[in-house]
């Protein structure tokens, strides 16, 4: 295997490249990472940093089969026309595969990939695209999971009236009959409705959408006239960056002896948010959280940590608790691993790369995800999800400032994800 040699980062057309330290005799194999930066609405620089970081680390060891690993960075800006036109550059710069990205335009991005075989490794997990494209390989459930998960949790919890809090999108749409099949799974035989809170994403305050959840909890809000109130009301949030946003605006209107249990999903509640907004006297303190992955502190995260702090320099957009950011972690795993097992004559290219994982043998995470691997038979009996092959999420909650694991071992919502969801 080659011997490192330095090399340093440059820009080129707008996109971040990392030309990597592996010998330069060898072409490059060339892949890209996404994500909004910058904008008003959810932002994810920490994905893009992870997958620079990530690059270093495998370039300083010799890199891929003794090839450099290069990659291509691009800000999507949360826009549809941004999306289209990364994915255009992903194109027209040949890589192999777009690893470890989000974007919430799938419809944009999607097309373009397919019309040139790129496939799309390891996506947040916010669009339908993720999830029907026989170009994509997602490494977790995506949201579906999550929010079928938590309603679970919130059923275990006796929640008997609950309000989902959720962005006013196409991808936030389909999020309250997963939370009401959550709920049924779980046991919630005798709950309501979910009652379906629309909020925007880019909001810098949520009274409305506090007042709506708040009585769709069966609560009224603080200083108004209350009629009978149920007892055993939730409510969970869905907002990612602007969920602490929301609470906020929540516990102004939350009456002092309303008992809500609050929830969300991993993501929108993580450790920094914790820390931000109080500790143990945050106002998420006690939420409940569903996650894809185990708990930051658990010992499996130990790889990535590592590498983080020898490789990324200090960069303080990597969070390495943030789910985007260990969601790019395992992508560029199954990426290597995929790379690694194609024969030394196999040329690298999107079309050789969609055949390790579309023929390959299982891919392992170091426990971090169940193995992967998307051979027909793997595919989830999903009209909505079908290439979800990983249908297992965690239980954390707040607890004392920290969020922790409630449930040693992985939760199987499989079920709730292929019931008819509207019967």
């Amino acid at each position: 295997m080659a011997l490192a040699t330095a090399a340093g980062a440059s820009l080129l057309g707008g996109c971040g490249i990392l030309p990597g330290t592996a010998e330069a005799g060898n072409d490059p194999i060339t892949v890209m990472t996404w994500a909004p930066q910058n904008t008003e609405a959810t932002n994810m620089p920490g994905m893009p940093a992870m997958a620079e970081a990530y690059a270093r680390w495998v370039n300083a060891s010799g890199g891929v089969n003794g090839r450099r690993l290069e990659v291509l960075t691009c800000n999507d800006h949360n826009d549809t026309v941004a999306a289209a036109r990364c994915a255009q550059r992903a194109a027209k710069q040949d890589v192999v595969a777009v690893v470890g990205s989000y974007s919430q335009h799938g419809r944009s991005f999607m097309a373009p990939l397919e019309g040139h075989g790129i496939p799309y490794l390891g996506g947040y997990g916010i669009t339908d695209e993720e999830f029907t494209s026989p170009l994509s390989y997602p490494v977790n459930g995506g949201l579906p999971a999550l929010v079928a998960g938590n309603g679970r949790q919130l059923a275990a919890a006796e929640c008997a009236q609950v309000a989902l809090v959720r962005p006013d999108t196409v991808a936030g749409d389909q999020l309250p009959p997963l939370l009401d099949t959550g709920l049924r799974d779980g046991g919630a035989a005798s709950a309501a409705p979910v009652t379906d809170v629309r909020a925007p994403e880019d909001a810098t305050s949520y009274g409305q959408a506090a007042r709506e959840a708040l009585e769709g909890a069966g609560q009224a809000p603080e200083g108004t006239a209350s009629g009978a109130e149920a007892e055993g009301g939730c409510v969970t949030a869905v907002l990612g960056g602007r969920t602490d946003t929301f609470f906020d605006s929540f516990r102004r209107l939350e009456p002092d002896d309303a008992g809500i249990t609050s929830a969300s999903v991993l993501g929108s509640v993580r450790q920094r948010l914790i820390d931000q907004t109080g500790g143990a006297d945050s106002p998420l303190e006690g939420a409940y959280a569903t996650g894809w992955y185990p708990a930051a502190d658990d010992l499996r995260w130990e790889p990535m940590k590592r590498v983080v702090r020898e490789h990324a320099f200090g960069d303080n957009r990597i969070d390495t608790d943030d789910p985007g950011v260990q969601t790019t972690w395992i992508a560029y795993t199954v990426l290597r691993a995929a790379l690694e097992s194609l024969d030394g004559d196999t040329p690298v290219t999107a079309e050789t790369v969609r055949d390790a994982l579309d023929e390959g043998p299982a891919i392992a995470t170091g426990g971090l995800t169940p193995e992967l691997r998307w051979h027909y038979e793997d595919l989830l009996a999903a009209h909505d999800f079908p290439r979800i092959v990983n249908t297992r999420v965690t239980y954390q909650r707040v607890r004392d400032g920290r969020v922790v694991s409630v449930r040693d071992r992985f939760v199987d919502v499989r079920t709730s994800l292929v019931a008819d969801r509207e019967s």
